[in-house]
């Protein structure tokens, strides 16, 4: 990827009782949350993770509830929340309509203890409430419009248009669909 991030000041540690600072090793990184569903969408996230290291970038996630198996993949420390849900792949108005509130929620309640500087995302569902929270707590949103999508955007995408501070598409064809955004090469 080649824009780069700007890291904000980062305020003094407030430190504990007789002076101690809490983690200084990690108040100085650059604090990102990664929001994953599963499958291809936390395939890419991974990528993304590779790209990025660790040198100054510390990491957080919030994954979907029911994915037993992306939490075992990740090669960078780091807390990990879970939501729910918020739409199902076979679509049910009466449940979707139910659950997203429950995710919002579950997303606002992990991102205001973690406190991240940016959310990233590669566009499942459960996207949508973390980054509509991270830009009301102050974070920027890093989208990367998944790169199955070659010549329309993901229903994810779409939304994401509006709400991400950076935009990014891994195919020049996509292009047109947000002038805004980077194209900065394919994960894969």
């Amino acid at each position: 990827m080649t824009a780069q991030l700007e890291r904000p000041p980062v305020p003094e540690p407030a430190g504990l009782p007789g002076g101690t600072p809490h983690h200084p090793d990690t108040r100085s990184k650059y604090h990102i949350t990664v929001v994953m569903g599963e499958g291809g969408h936390s395939k890419e996230c991974l990528r993304l993770i590779e790209l990025l290291g660790s040198e100054d970038v510390r990491y957080s996630y919030i994954l979907v509830a029911d994915d037993e198996v992306t939490e075992s993949k990740l090669q960078e420390p780091g807390t990990v929340y879970r939501v729910i849900r918020p739409r199902d792949k076979s679509f049910n108005l009466l449940t979707d309509i139910w659950k997203y509130p429950v995710s919002l929620l579950q997303a606002a309640r992990a991102l205001i203890a973690l406190r991240p500087d940016a959310v990233m995302t590669t566009g499942p569902s459960v996207a949508v409430p973390a980054c509509v929270v991270a830009r009301m707590i102050g974070a920027d949103v890093l989208f990367v419009e998944t790169g199955s999508r070659i010549h329309g955007l993901s229903a994810t995408g779409r939304f994401m248009r509006r709400l991400a501070t950076m935009y990014f598409v891994q195919w020049q064809e996509l292009r047109p669909a947000v002038p805004r955004a980077i194209f900065a090469g394919r994960l894969f």
